[in-house]
């Protein structure tokens, strides 16, 4: 059993790789907004999402996953819908594309929050966490972090909902504002899962304990954040209220990686990623808050998308995939901590100089930040090919 859901967790980090590379390469070329999302958000953040939640929800519930098929059902409709999402806003895409992408999408995801709502049916609030041992004055933090789970399941929930009404398959949710949906699957689920898992993972990593009134802080305003945003976007008090209680729980997310940081005395290389996505994440939300108190500007959205889904998420979910597949794993010339290093410098700084490039107008500053960032995907991809042919 854990070997079958070990093997298909390297598919869907496989499959979220291509999405990563062809988004990179797609810019460069220049893509539509919903190309880039999807790519972005849909194929990359959330396949290396859901090939992690597998083996890792279960056991912060202290259960074993009841049915390791879903993973193997649920990958070729996830991958599919997104490759269909994906090419519907080129030109020349048949109608069809659309709706196809979204059915086959929220099938998936139907499967995939199934087989964990089941797994876990009795014990949804996550009260017993399997904390013991060492660690066992972190199961109160723990079952906190649990608790966030089945909130950002339902996110997810709603978010592929809401992607169905955006294709026409079904009624609208809200207005059919596509950044509602963006904010429900990229915040909510995407967002809420790195805040809750990580309070759990990284003290283990680092071998540090984290502020605990921080914790308490980004649990609760990163649960109840995304909601806020998806329902008052684009403007108005009370989106002012929603961006200023999503920032608390990124800056306070962002604190508590950094304190740990500095309390640890070990140097995982693979999470420099991990603290480079926090700084990413405050760039993103400082940028919400300029959105919400001085009101949208159509140059600096697309930043705030990438540093968003690159520069928070994407470092993120680079950082904690390395540490699960290390560098220095793989026999392939290479492979080891420097290259992991660089790798993820060109992804943050290719990703920040995209920032800088869309804010400006400058399409080649732009231009230049996506090459960076592809050598980075590149690099980063190499990596972990490396490490799945040893393995």
């Amino acid at each position: 059993m854990t070997a079958t859901v070990s093997r298909w967790a390297r598919r869907y980090v496989g499959v979220a790789v291509t999405a990563l590379l062809a988004w990179q390469v797609g810019l460069l070329v220049g893509v539509p907004r919903g190309t880039e999302v999807a790519l972005g958000l849909y194929g990359f953040v959330l396949h290396v999402v859901f090939g992690k939640a597998y083996s890792l929800v279960p056991s912060y519930f202290d259960r074993e996953l009841a049915t390791p098929r879903a993973a193997i059902v649920q990958l070729p409709l996830t991958a599919v819908g997104v490759a269909c999402l994906a090419l519907a806003p080129l030109q020349g895409a048949p109608d069809a594309l659309e709706p196809a992408g979204a059915v086959l999408w929220a099938a998936g995801v139907a499967v995939f929050v199934g087989a964990l709502v089941w797994t876990v049916r009795d014990n949804l609030g996550g009260a017993e966490t399997g904390t013991g041992g060492p660690n066992a004055h972190r199961e109160r933090v723990d079952r906190a972090a649990n608790a966030v789970v089945p909130v950002a399941l339902a996110y997810l929930l709603v978010g592929s909902y809401a992607t169905l009404g955006l294709a026409g398959v079904v009624p609208h949710l809200f207005d059919g504002y596509p950044a509602r949906v963006t904010h429900l699957l990229g915040t909510g689920t995407a967002t809420l899962l790195v805040i809750g898992l990580g309070v759990r993972l990284l003290p283990r990593f680092l071998v540090a304990d984290p502020p605990a009134p921080l914790v308490w802080v980004v649990l609760p305003t990163g649960a109840l954040g995304p909601v806020l945003l998806a329902a008052t976007l684009p403007a108005g008090p009370r989106f002012h209220l929603a961006a200023a209680v999503e920032a608390v729980a990124v800056v306070g997310y962002a604190a508590i990686v950094a304190t740990l940081f500095v309390r640890s005395d070990r140097r995982r290389t693979a999470l420099y990623g991990v603290l480079l996505g926090a700084v990413g994440g405050v760039a993103a939300v400082a940028l919400g808050l300029w959105f919400a108190f001085a009101g949208l500007d159509g140059a600096l959205i697309p930043a705030h998308r990438r540093l968003t889904l690159l520069g928070f998420l994407g470092l993120t979910v680079v950082g904690v995939s390395l540490q699960f597949y290390p560098p220095n794993v793989g026999r392939w010339p290479g492979c080891d901590d420097r290259t992991a290093l660089a790798a993820m410098a060109l992804l943050a700084v290719g990703v920040a100089v995209q920032a800088v490039g869309t804010a400006l107008l400058a399409e080649t500053v732009t231009a230049l930040g996506a090459v960076l960032a592809l050598g980075g995907a590149l690099g980063y991809a190499y990596l972990l090919a490396g490490a799945f042919a040893t393995r």
